[in-house]
């Protein structure tokens, strides 16, 4: 057998970028307001807004039990974002939150998002708040198809007007085999969004708004990166739609929640939980061709970072600090996370990391720990 003169890893390190400067590590912290408890699910928090000095956040809240699917009771809860709405929370110092009470309920009956509201999302432009949020239709089957609906309002207070339909349906265009209730059997998977549209992400770009959203597909597949969820986008030149489906969709090829943010003349993301590239930040200078920056650990879940008001300075300024949910005690609940970039300073200003005082790196702090 003849020696390669490199192994394979050796070469494939190659194409990894080398500069740290998009690396960093994670923490979590709790807060007061949205902790965790008994009989209320608190879970999904949207970025972090800055208005008149208050820091504001939105997310999916329910209460009781979750009875899961099979029960033959159409009205049981089946997951804990089940009977949801969407409350708000405000802050002084991004530690203590007061919830403001509900700022979008379920819909009338028969209307298409009359069994639940979450997982939303918060922009402001020109003097008005738009919530882009995910919906469902009652009753909620496996093979319920969900969609991305908005909302808008005057103030970050409310009151809240939402679009007489949704501004994003799943594509449907696979088939299912068979009548049982079972999300994994198909005669034809359809597109990667066939089956729902989630998490959606508003961000104003290149002098149109580009919404990004997680896509499931009829017959989900399970792959050496886990579950095979990707990252859809579609393009209006009206914040209100219509929207447009890119025709390079998906444009990750992993991805659970979505998290983005503006840098430079591009777009930054924050992959996690799923896929071949899970837990990666990536860039795109032109929103839809994402290419690795770093790999990171233990990155925050479903990050609701704080968001800036023009495009950050440095790569990580998007993350460097907001809300993200614990998912696993019985009851969800938000709790805060930063950006943690010590381990990264120490090396590139040449101090030993096993005798270097922490104090010897500047970190910049969450506001409540300023």
């Amino acid at each position: 057998m003849t020696m390669p003169a490199e192994s394979a890893a050796t070469v494939r390190g190659r194409r990894y970028p080398a500069d740290p400067e998009w690396f960093c590590d994670f923490r979590t912290f709790p807060v007061q307001g949205l902790g965790p408890e008994v009989g209320v699910h608190r879970r999904d928090p949207s970025s972090v807004l800055t208005v008149d000095g208050r820091y504001h956040v939105w997310y999916t809240r329910s209460t009781g039990e979750t009875d899961g699917f099979g029960t033959g009771d159409p009205m049981a809860k089946v997951f804990p974002w089940d009977w949801s709405e969407i409350w708000h929370a405000t802050s002084d110092d991004g530690a203590t939150w007061v919830e403001q009470g509900r700022a979008l309920g379920r819909g009338e009956p028969g209307s298409y998002d009359d069994r639940s509201v979450f997982t939303p999302e918060v922009l402001e432009h020109q003097g008005w708040f738009y919530l882009v949020y995910q919906v469902i239709r009652s009753p909620y089957a496996l093979r319920s198809f969900e969609s991305i609906a908005m909302a808008k309002a005057p103030s970050p207070d409310g009151p809240w007007v939402r679009s007489p339909r949704p501004i994003l349906r799943p594509q449907a265009d696979g088939e299912w085999a068979g009548e049982e209730d079972n999300r994994l059997s198909v005669v034809s998977q359809g597109s990667f969004d066939s089956h729902k549209v989630h998490d959606p992400i508003l961000v104003p770009f290149q002098g149109r708004f580009f919404l990004y959203y997680k896509g499931e597909q009829m017959g989900e597949g399970f792959s050496a990166g886990g579950r095979t969820t990707r990252w859809g986008l579609v393009i209006a030149d009206d914040i209100e739609g219509p929207y447009h489906r890119c025709p390079a969709n998906p444009v990750t090829n992993s991805g659970h929640e979505t998290c983005v943010w503006r840098y430079g003349d591009g777009i930054a993301a924050m992959l996690t939980t799923d896929g071949p590239e899970r837990n990666t930040i990536q860039f795109a200078p032109d929103g839809i061709n994402f290419e690795i920056m770093a790999h990171i650990a233990n990155p925050p879940v479903a990050a609701g970072p704080l968001r800036l008001p023009d495009h950050a300075v440095a790569p990580l300024d998007g993350v460097r600090w907001g809300l993200c949910h614990d998912v696993t005690a019985s009851w969800h609940y938000i709790q805060g996370f930063a950006a943690d970039e010590r381990q990264k300073m120490f090396y590139t200003r040449g101090l030993s990391p096993e005798t270097a005082e922490s104090t010897a790196v500047d970190v910049l702090p969450a506001p409540h720990e300023k």
